[in-house]
């Protein structure tokens, strides 16, 4: 019980010093050019969930997101308790990340956000990325029930999504919080956090009621 939650911690904080840390070190180098840094942000972003889900999808799941903490808990896989703490491993670990970026970057450890990220197409991008991702998880769990396959589906969805969602594909209430305290390139302001959460929950409750019907385990 306990290495779950301290994997869930550990994971999730190494994937915001990685979204937040090469955030920071992409808008110094690429002169202004948004498109450049956002690539940046987007492959160092990708190769991490690589790696991290690798690392402790055999110890607590990989989850580093409550709304993928949800797929278990409606799956039976876990319960309410476990869930709770997942989420609190999630949201702490994801603070502590934020944190390490800056002190590396020689920034505060946590400043708010100036970064607008709202309105209806940004919220309308947070559902379809939480959607496709939560989507992708089920049914690569069900269909190949390989961490390998997993890994690189997920790492390759999120890869796409910062570039085909309005929203740069947040899809984790657990990154918007933490990203709410980083005034950096990935930061968002701490007022259009709750909207981005509200759209990302509801995105993964569609998409798990969805796909545990399109891929049932009487199938697999």
């Amino acid at each position: 019980m306990l290495r779950r939650p301290v994997a869930e911690f550990i994971g999730t904080a190494t994937l915001l010093t990685a979204v937040v840390g090469s955030g920071i070190m992409a808008e110094r180098l690429a002169g202004g050019n948004v498109a450049v840094a956002l690539l940046a942000n987007t492959i160092a972003t990708g190769a991490a969930l690589v790696a991290l889900i690798l690392t402790f999808a055999k110890v607590s799941g990989a989850h580093f997101n409550p709304v993928v903490t949800l797929i278990d808990l409606f799956d039976g896989a876990i319960g309410m308790k476990q869930a709770g703490l997942y989420a609190v491993a999630q949201i702490t670990g994801a603070l502590v990340g934020t944190a390490i970026a800056h002190l590396m970057f020689e920034l505060p450890i946590f400043f708010a956000s100036g970064k607008v990220r709202t309105g209806g197409a940004q919220w309308l991008g947070e559902f379809v990325a939480t959607f496709g991702l939560v989507g992708v998880i089920i049914a690569c769990r069900r269909r190949h029930n390989s961490i390998a396959i997993i890994a690189a589906a997920v790492a390759g969805y999120i890869t796409a999504a910062y570039w085909f969602t309005s929203s740069t594909s947040f899809a984790n209430p657990a990154v918007t919080v933490a990203r709410s305290l980083s005034d950096t390139f990935a930061g968002i302001r701490p007022v259009d956090v709750p909207a981005f959460m509200a759209a990302q929950v509801l995105g993964g409750v569609v998409a798990i009621l969805l796909f545990r019907w399109l891929t049932p385990k009487e199938d697999v």
